[in-house]
């Protein structure tokens, strides 16, 4: 859902007669290609343009009506968008790139045609400057509607969570068949089995069974979370190792996926629409053109006498109050921004976001997936003396509890495991065979390695077996970190830490954020330890801790009543409504669709350098964009009072012809000047420190 369309898009896109950005960009580039063939005879069979280049038009019966007729064509066809949105930007009474557009191509149009008919003096045949700013303009809307278009909506994306059936059992919790549904067909009171692995169909409370639920998508909680009889759990989560029976509490639009739905909804249509930077130039431009030509028509016909010349002088004003590079100043650099941005992992979805970025002061970091990995490592590992006499060697000992632990988890699909696998897998150690691997939800596995009873768990385990956790765990549970024990037999060999670990490059990324004088914010479902820890770890200004989904989005919202320009980066559906709601919305692209369709910029990498990256292009992307509308606008100032015959007083007055040409001109500078946004490094690894502060 884009934000911010502006004048010129409210009166294009009722043109086009469509909805959808894809539509606009096909209807633009059709009538673009339409009208630059037949821009060529335009232009080629111009009486004007023949003279100011100095060839002759071959000698051939009614030559002289291919400008004009082609040309009728192409002011009702392809000026049609500019028309129609000129009319939109009158009935609207905000003036703009539109009207600008539609004065200079309806003044060409009659001057043309007086000019063809022999009404009006015959250097008013405007027919070939009217072909080439209309072929120009499209181009440049083509440009424009195709930074804008976008492939997903949050919305769709949101609805994709949910499973796209659901196992109901009928006649209750004493029946016994088992129907597939659409989640659509579900009512509060229905039983449902979620099955391991499976996704909740809707909001409800677990009837039977424990399982660990991965909520990571809708609450931002790193760690799953163990779900028993009685629990209430959300639509769209997941149960990671056994299977649930969950009653139906809410459905529909009742559901907390539906709210975040909302928020989503409700943050992106309360958005400021702001005035594009060329809307506001154009908007000036026409005041000045009718003002100038008002002015020119009053002393050239009333004060000088010379109506006739009043005509040419006025429709040579009108018309060249249009420059050609205005039409191209933002489109182009938009374009060339878009396309280093990709290059360097970063994609535009909206271009106000990326002029926005520059003025960005706070950045607000999710933790889980963005500072961080958002999967469990191995952080931690003591060995007790029991280990030492297994194994017969204490500098082995870490190694060989890992070995133990790894070889009854390799049987195990829950996250921990798999990390508890991948670490011994990193350090090189020997992993045993297990066998008779049983798994106890909310308790543990066990397995026998060479014929001894080997266990991993939590607290339930050493309940269990009446055992009690090594002192030295107290402090990692302080940070954060998950506890796993290991037993052998009854007896405890060793504990095992886990924790989302911290992603190396994102140190770097605060560290010049801070450089920029960039306030960094972290913001989290997390518990406080957890979040204290990480951002202990980094140098994080602000945290933000346990977060639930429907308060991210103020707390967004509360940065900004501080008055704080807020870039929000994030990964998942909970971030969505706070990526809508912040000044620019930035998603790991590594992340979910739904985090992605909220932002206007998508980091292709799950590198938080690049947020840097953003904020160089930003910065470049707007001197650029300035310096272009400078240019576009400063030939106006300069070429509208020449033509208008201000120094006629000493003997010179514009020619139209020069004043085309000159118009031309402008059009290759400002496009020169975009290009040279290709020498950006917008590559995460060049967002180093000091060559950020060097590019303050």
């Amino acid at each position: 859902m884009d934000k911010n369309h502006g004048a010129m898009n409210a009166g294009g896109h009722a043109a086009m007669g469509h909805t959808g950005h894809g539509d606009h960009v096909a209807g633009f580039r059709r009538l673009f290609w339409g009208m630059l063939a037949l821009s060529v005879p335009v232009v080629a069979f111009s009486h004007m343009f023949s003279m100011v280049l100095g060839y002759s038009r071959p000698d051939l019966p009614g030559i002289q009506w291919i400008s004009p007729v082609l040309g009728t064509v192409m002011y009702f066809w392809g000026g049609q968008p500019f028309l129609t949105g000129a009319v939109a930007e009158l009935s609207a009474r905000k003036p703009g790139m539109m009207l600008l557009i539609g004065l200079a191509i309806t003044v060409a149009f009659v001057s043309s045609w007086g000019a063809s008919l022999g009404i009006l003096a015959p250097e008013l045949d405007f027919w070939w400057e009217l072909a080439l700013l209309i072929t120009i303009m499209l181009l440049g809307h083509w440009i424009e509607m195709r930074s804008l278009a976008q492939t997903s909506t949050a919305l769709e994306s949101l609805a994709a969570l949910l499973p796209d059936q659901a196992e109901r059992i009928e006649g209750g919790a004493g029946g016994g068949e088992v129907q597939v549904v659409a989640p659509t067909e579900l009512r509060v009171g229905d039983l449902v089995i979620v099955r391991p692995g499976g996704r909740v169909p809707a909001d409800g409370r677990v009837t039977e069974g424990t399982a660990d639920v991965d909520e990571s998508m809708i609450t931002g909680e790193s760690r799953s979370v163990s779900r028993g009889p009685g629990d209430p759990v959300v639509a769209g989560t997941v149960a990671t190792d056994t299977a649930l029976r969950v009653l139906i509490t809410a459905v529909g639009d009742d559901t907390a996926l539906a709210g975040i739905q909302r928020l989503v909804a409700e943050a992106q249509s309360s958005s400021s629409h702001a005035q594009r930077l060329a809307d506001r130039a154009a908007g000036w431009l026409f005041w000045f053109a009718l003002g100038a030509g008002v002015v020119t028509a009053f002393v050239w016909s009333a004060l000088l006498g010379m109506p006739e010349i009043a005509v040419v002088r006025t429709m040579t004003v009108l018309v060249i109050a249009c420059p050609h590079a205005l039409g191209l100043a933002i489109p182009l650099v938009v374009s060339i921004a878009t396309e280093r941005a990709a290059k360097g992992g970063v994609l535009i979805k909206d271009r106000l976001a990326l002029e926005s970025m520059r003025t960005v002061d706070a950045v607000l970091f999710d933790k889980t997936g963005t500072l961080t990995t958002g999967a469990p490592t191995v952080t931690h590992l003591a060995a007790t003396d029991a280990s030492v006499d297994a194994v017969g060697d204490a500098s082995g000992a870490e190694g060989e509890l890992l070995a133990l632990a790894a070889a009854v988890e390799a049987d195990s699909e829950h996250p921990l495991a798999r990390a508890i696998v991948a670490a011994a897998g990193e350090r090189r150690v020997r992993v045993p065979q297990a066998t008779g691997f049983r798994a106890s939800a909310a308790v543990g596995v066990t397995g026998a390695v060479d014929g001894q009873q080997v266990s991993v768990g939590g607290p339930g385990l050493l309940r269990e077996h009446g055992a009690r956790p090594l002192p030295v765990t107290e402090s990692w549970a302080d940070e954060g970190a998950i506890v796993l024990h290991v037993l052998r037999g009854d007896v405890v060999i060793g504990a095992i830490g886990l924790a989302d670990a911290v992603r190396p490059e994102s140190r770097q990324a605060v560290d010049a954020l801070h450089a920029l004088g960039v306030q960094v914010v972290m913001i989290t479902g997390d518990a406080e330890p957890v979040a204290r820890s990480v951002a202990a770890e980094l140098g994080i200004d602000r945290v933000f801790a346990g977060v639930r989904p429907e308060n991210k989005a103020a707390k967004v919202a509360e940065l900004q009543v501080e008055g704080r320009k807020v870039a929000m980066v994030g990964d998942g559906v909970n971030d969505a409504p706070a990526l809508a709601q912040a000044d620019v919305g930035i998603a790991i692209g590594a992340g979910t669709d739904v985090a992605i369709a909220s932002a206007g910029v998508i980091l292709a990498s799950d590198d938080p350098r690049s947020v840097l990256s953003v904020i160089e292009l930003s910065r470049a992307s707007y001197r650029k964009m300035t310096q272009n509308l400078w240019w576009a606008g400063g030939y106006n100032l300069l070429a509208v009072p020449l033509a208008a015959g201000v120094l006629a007083p000493i003997g010179f007055v514009l020619p139209m012809e020069v004043g085309a040409l000159l118009m031309s001109a402008s059009t290759v500078v400002v496009a020169l000047n975009a290009q040279l946004l290709r020498r950006l490094d917008l590559r995460p690894e060049s967002s180093s420190l000091p060559l950020t502060v060097a590019r303050r």
